[in-house]
């Protein structure tokens, strides 16, 4: 069983203030699993009865419209926490969490968590502020959506892949989504997306490798974001 004090994740997230022993308490109780790129870890609708901490890998949360299509909500990477708003809510999970790629995530169960939140100021006090920057985040997009164009939107999506999740050794984007995913992030139809990426690409934004996005001139992609 791998020890939570000596997981360097835990420090990115709420976790970070809890002491020795309560991280021992959580080592006790949490269970490890690995999830396969694809893979659900858990659905829109579902009772998550706690919360999982992303140990390795990215997913996405999305939410599915009436017309059946997958709106990407946020992606979530390695020393973040999901389920949290719905443990606290006291309701079945807002959206479904999905696998971009392998991950090592852990299941550490509500009764545990409510328990630090009750006892440790500190942590219910990240736990809130987390979830407040989740708020300002949602302002952030509903604002975008309304204000920039597509164009606008698929610029700034392109630099924050960049920004949060790097390049691969071949200098395309490291989290490579379907163009379908990428439509469903800056909320267009697939088809508008493939045909602005065909115009960034003609126009040399980017370079497009297959299904991969090489960003070739970031310094007119930030200004056409912005």
């Amino acid at each position: 069983m791998s020890k939570c004090e000596q997981c360097i994740v835990r420090e990115f997230s709420s976790l970070k203030a809890l002491n020795k022993e309560e991280l021992l308490k959580i080592a006790n109780c949490k269970t490890s699993y690995t999830i396969k790129k694809g893979e659900p870890i858990f659905e829109e609708g579902e009772s998550v009865n706690g919360i999982y901490c992303v140990k390795d890998g990215v997913c996405k949360l999305s939410k599915l419209s009436a017309n059946g299509k997958d709106q990407i909500v946020k992606l979530i990477k390695a020393g973040e926490l999901l389920g949290q708003r719905s443990m606290i809510s006291d309701e079945p999970a807002n959206l479904s969490a999905v696998a971009l790629e392998d991950m090592e995530v852990c299941f550490i169960p509500k009764s545990e968590v409510l328990g630090f939140f009750n006892s440790n100021n500190q942590f219910s006090m990240n736990l809130m502020r987390n979830i407040c920057g989740d708020l300002k985040e949602a302002d952030d997009h509903m604002v975008s959506m309304a204000q920039k164009s597509v164009k606008e939107r698929l610029a700034e999506t392109l630099i924050y892949l960049n920004d949060t999740f790097g390049k691969n050794d071949d200098g395309s984007l490291h989290i490579q989504l379907s163009r379908e995913e990428l439509a469903g992030m800056i909320g267009t139809a697939t088809e508008s997306c493939i045909r602005l990426l065909s115009e960034f690409n003609k126009d040399g934004l980017i370079e497009l490798l297959g299904k991969k996005i090489v960003l070739k001139d970031i310094g007119k992609l930030k200004r056409l974001a912005d």
